[in-house]
């Protein structure tokens, strides 16, 4: 017997009980994995001698670690449908537009349209018999065996790059396969999901931890959605879908024809955004940059200047944050005491004299800008200027794109440009990267380069800016007139250089190694780029490993 605090209540339970089995009958579905210490576990963990004296805490669905086990383990159905029907068909996920997962078929000339009811049946039939999801270690070897049993030749390269001998797999039924991820127990834990067609694929949506369990309403981003499929069909087209294509580009020794591929990618797009501001430049008096924290919008916004110089176009660029007002301000807008401000609301802006500047130097006077010292907190007088007719003003910053920051300007005057890195990169055809984590890894490698700030320190506080990002930037981005995809499919392997030993520094009682340890699970299959020198001074990519040429 072990003594053991569940939910904060002391129990007494046999050496290996299921914490599954401690689970009332009627709340077996409200949750979805636990915390036992500092570390996650799925609901069929089999406690043991060293789990004496431990807390076992129940994770709901308002839970990230327990959102990511559900969208896992609805993915792990709905492959598993395909394979009962369509045993010949290979699939591949990825995240899409809406907040959603895109499912595309990769096997030629099959007719989706004639099997998607088929599929939404027999995924309801597999959740409603209400099956168990076992996790099972086996060696390597005999993970190949099934591999190739189940014609999963993606999950097969993989298994080259994994530094352990054994691995982890989950069994359902009589279907095989691995999704990087914690599980659910049983089939049956999926109570709410919404399938469909989405042409050429199906569009899969799940409930969101952000949105207290809710799936959220589904929006055709069309500008966003085809900066995705541009991603994918340029990743398609240059081989880099996989983690596993990736490293081979490494182990062809043409390491810098990849890395410079991946930046011509880049120049293309500033290229073409150049084509389009240039093309209008009679009507366009204001760009505005925004975008997701670790999007790179400052190494951005210097390479779109120089862009703009080459055709003859002389940018001005104002900060936004030198409108900020003080915090005793704030504090008298917003009603709570300095402590409690949310310095990331638009009312922490002077929006009245941020539109009277802009108005005023759009139409040719002389400005006296503001400048705010961050150290003392206050305002003070910045420097005095004026636009010439054929320059545009380049703002950057989270508010950028909102209406209420730029609202004495037309919106004809306006180009409104959004910024972030759409990785349509899997770890398999099963489990998609999800670029929110490479921003994470790009901000823990960013502060510890230039803030001297640990790994636990970013990972502690990003909760804090992702709640900021669906407050202020996800809502405008759809407005924009052009998404810069800022993602360099070789970036991860120069990042995991250096965010591997600093996140595998975080220890297991930590709070923040629960995202530690999902990191380092993929992080770890990358092939290294060590040698930083082949990387061009003005990659986006230097402004978080350091060595930019551009003033960062």
């Amino acid at each position: 017997m072990i003594k053991i605090y569940f939910n904060d209540e002391m129990k007494i339970v046999p050496i290996g009980t299921m914490v599954l089995d401690l689970i009332e009958p009627n709340h077996k579905t409200d949750y979805m994995v636990c915390q036992i210490d500092s570390q996650i576990k799925e609901l069929r963990y089999i406690l043991t001698e060293r789990n004496n004296n431990m807390h076992i805490k129940l994770i709901g669905l308002d839970n990230i670690e327990a959102g990511k086990a559900y969208e896992a383990t609805l993915r792990y159905i709905i492959a598993m449908a395909f394979y009962n029907l369509y045993k010949g068909v290979n699939i591949r996920f990825s995240y899409n537009v809406s907040r959603s997962i895109f499912c595309q078929i990769k096997t030629p000339n099959f007719h989706l349209s004639r099997a998607t009811d088929k599929i939404i049946e027999e995924v309801k039939r597999i959740i409603d018999a209400d099956l168990p999801i076992e996790r099972i270690t086996i060696t390597i070897d005999e993970a190949k065996k099934i591999y190739q049993d189940y014609n999963h030749l993606d999950k097969l390269e993989i298994l080259k790059y994994r530094p352990e001998n054994m691995v982890h797999l989950y069994k359902c039924d009589n279907y095989y396969d691995y999704m990087h991820s914690y599980m659910l127990p049983s089939t049956g834990c999926i109570k709410n999901y919404s399938i469909r067609p989405y042409s050429p694929g199906i569009i899969i949506q799940y409930p969101r931890y952000e949105l207290n369990a809710e799936i959220p309403e589904f929006i055709e981003e069309s500008t966003y959605g085809r900066t995705l499929k541009n991603a994918f069909l340029w990743s398609s087209k240059a081989k880099l879908q996989t983690i596993s294509d990736i490293n081979h580009k490494i182990e062809q020794n043409n390491v810098v024809d990849f890395i410079q591929m991946c930046e011509a990618k880049h120049n293309t797009m500033l290229a073409r955004l150049g084509n389009f501001i240039e093309e209008d430049i009679a009507n366009i008096r204001l760009i505005a940059i925004a975008g997701p924290s670790s999007s790179g919008k400052t190494t951005f916004c210097n390479r779109l200047r120089i862009e703009l110089l080459s055709r003859g176009i002389n940018p001005v660029t104002i900060s936004m944050d030198d409108y900020y007002l003080e915090k005793e301000t704030i504090s008298k807008i917003q009603k709570v005491p300095v402590s409690q401000l949310d310095l990331e609301h638009i009312n922490c802006l002077d929006i009245e004299l941020f539109n009277k500047d802009l108005f005023e130097l759009i139409n040719g006077e002389e400005v006296t800008l503001p400048k705010f010292n961050f150290v003392t907190g206050k305002r003070e007088v910045g420097k005095t200027i004026r636009v010439e007719p054929n320059s545009p003003i380049i703002i950057e910053g989270i508010h950028a794109l909102n209406e209420k920051l730029t609202s004495s300007i037309p919106k004809h005057q306006k180009y409104k440009i959004y910024i972030s890195p759409q990785a349509q990169i899997n770890i398999d055809d099963h489990s998609p990267l999800n670029t929110t984590d490479l921003r994470l890894i790009r901000r823990i490698v960013r502060d510890m380069k230039y803030r001297n700030s640990p790994a636990a320190a970013t990972i502690n506080m990003w909760q804090s800016v992702r709640n900021g990002e669906f407050k202020w930037i996800y809502p405008n981005q759809e407005g924009a007139n052009f998404v810069f995809n800022s993602e360099l499919s070789y970036e991860l392997c120069v990042l995991r250089t250096k965010a591997l030993p600093a996140l595998r520094e975080i220890k297991s009682t930590d709070s923040e190694y629960l995202v530690a340890n999902r990191l380092i699970k993929y992080l770890k299959y990358f092939r290294p780029i060590e040698d930083e020198s082949i990387i061009p001074c003005n990659s986006l990519l230097k402004e978080f490993i350091g060595g930019s040429c551009f003033k960062l």
